[in-house]
C-alpha cells in the first residue's frame, strides 16, 4: 500500500515520498524496511534514530534526527498515533474468516434460537430458551446455559461459557475460558459454623461492546444484577464480584479483583491487580495504579495509589519518606546516644 493511500485511510499529514509502499506494521524495535512504525510513549524516543521502519506515526511537532548511517524516515502525523496504529494494524492483518454453519458436534436445544449468519463450532453447547443474535461466531467448546440472551455480532472463544439468564448486548467479545455469570461468592454463616450457600439469583448483564479477556469471570448477584456498561473492557484473570456495576468505557486491568456490590463509575482505569473491598464506589474518570489496595470510596477524577489507596501525591511523599527511614533511625539513635552521654552523673 502506497504511503499517501495509509495517510488518507488513517487521516494522517503525509511527510515523506507519497509512493512509498509500504508492506506491514512493526513495533519501532523490530521493524523492518518497507513497514510502518509508531512512536506513542517518550520512553522510546531514543529509537527514532535507529528504527529500521520506513515511515512512522508521530504526533505533530516531534522532530525526527536519524543516525548518518540510516535512511529517512517518512512520517505520519497524527494527534492520536496509537489509534492510528491499530487502525493501520486492520488494514494489514485480515482475521480468518468463518463460514456461517452448524458443527455436526454442536448440541443446539430444539428452542434455542440462533440468528443467521451463526457459526457454530465443535462441541458447542446452546441450551433451552438461549438467544444468539445474527452473525454470532462460536469457537469450539462454547457453552451458552439456558435462557442466555446474546445480541448480534457475538465472538465467543473456546472454553468460554455464558450462564443461566444473562444478558449479552451487541458486539460482545468473550476470550477463552471467561465466564460470564458464575455463582458470585455468597455463603451465610449457620449457628454450627458451617457455611449455607446463598442463591445467586441475579444475572450478570453486559452491555454493547465489552471485551473479557482469558480466564475473567463476571460474577452473577445474589438478588439484582451484576452490570458491565457499554464499552468496557476486562483483562486477563479479572474477577468480578457478585452485583457488582462497572461504569461505561472502564478498564480493568490484569487481576484486578472487586468484591461485591462494588461501584465502578464510567471511564476509570484499574491498573494491574488492584482490589477494592466490597460496598464502596468509585467516582467517573479514576485512575488507580497497579497493586493498590482499596478500602473505602475514592472521588471522581482522582488518581490513586498504594495500600491503603490515598493520592497519588500523597503516597510519592510516602514511599519517599519510607525510603529515608534507614538513615532516619540511625540519626535517632545517634541523638539518643548524644542526649545519654549529656545527662549528669
Amino acid at each position: 500500500m502506497k504511503l499517501s493511500e495509509l495517510a488518507q485511510k488513517l487521516n494522517c499529514r503525509l511527510e515523506g515520498p507519497p509512493d512509498l509502499e509500504i508492506s506491514g506494521v512493526a513495533g519501532m524495535e523490530h521493524a523492518a524496511p518497507g513497514q510502518l512504525t509508531f512512536l506513542a510513549n517518550r520512553k522510546y524516543f531514543a529509537l527514532l534514530k535507529s528504527t529500521r521502519a520506513s515511515a512512522i506515526l508521530i504526533e505533530e511537532g516531534v522532530a525526527i534526527e536519524r543516525e548518518a548511517s540510516e535512511p529517512p524516515l517518512a512520517a505520519l502525523r497524527s494527534a492520536n498515533p496509537y489509534l492510528a496504529f491499530a487502525q493501520a494494524i486492520e488494514l494489514f492483518y485480515q482475521a480468518p474468516n468463518y463460514a456461517p454453519g452448524i458443527h455436526p458436534t454442536a448440541i443446539i436445544a430444539k428452542t434455542a434460537k440462533i440468528g443467521d449468519g451463526a457459526h457454530i463450532g465443535p462441541y458447542c453447547y446452546v441450551d433451552e430458551e438461549a438467544e444468539i443474535g445474527p452473525n454470532a461466531l462460536l469457537h469450539s467448546f462454547v457453552s451458552i446455559y439456558r435462557g442466555a440472551k446474546i445480541g448480534d455480532d457475538f465472538v465467543a472463544h473456546s472454553h468460554s461459557v455464558v450462564r443461566e439468564h444473562c444478558h449479552l448486548g451487541n458486539r460482545v467479545i468473550l476470550q477463552n475460558g471467561a465466564v460470564i455469570g458464575g455463582d458470585g461468592f455468597g455463603f451465610a454463616k449457620s449457628q454450627d459454623g458451617t457455611w449455607y450457600k446463598m442463591a445467586q439469583s441475579g444475572p450478570a448483564v453486559l452491555e454493547d461492546d465489552v471485551e473479557v479477556q482469558s480466564n475473567a469471570c463476571v460474577d452473577r448477584a445474589t438478588v439484582g444484577e451484576t452490570r458491565i456498561g457499554h464499552g468496557a473492557k476486562l483483562d486477563d484473570l479479572v474477577l468480578v464480584g457478585h452485583a457488582t456495576s462497572v461504569g461505561a468505557n472502564t478498564l480493568l486491568c490484569g487481576q484486578v479483583g472487586l468484591a461485591g456490590s462494588t461501584k465502578i463509575g464510567n471511564h476509570c482505569i484499574l491498573a494491574g491487580q488492584v482490589g477494592t473491598a466490597g460496598h464502596l464506589t468509585i467516582g467517573d474518570g479514576t485512575v488507580i495504579t497497579a497493586q493498590s489496595g482499596v478500602p473505602n470510596d475514592v472521588p471522581a477524577q482522582a488518581f490513586y495509589s498504594g495500600y491503603p489507596a490515598v493520592e497519588n501525591r500523597q503516597w510519592l511523599k510516602m514511599m519517599a519518606a519510607l525510603n529515608q527511614l534507614p538513615e532516619l533511625q540511625k540519626r535517632v539513635r545517634e541523638l539518643e546516644s548524644q542526649l545519654e552521654r549529656l545527662k549528669p552523673n
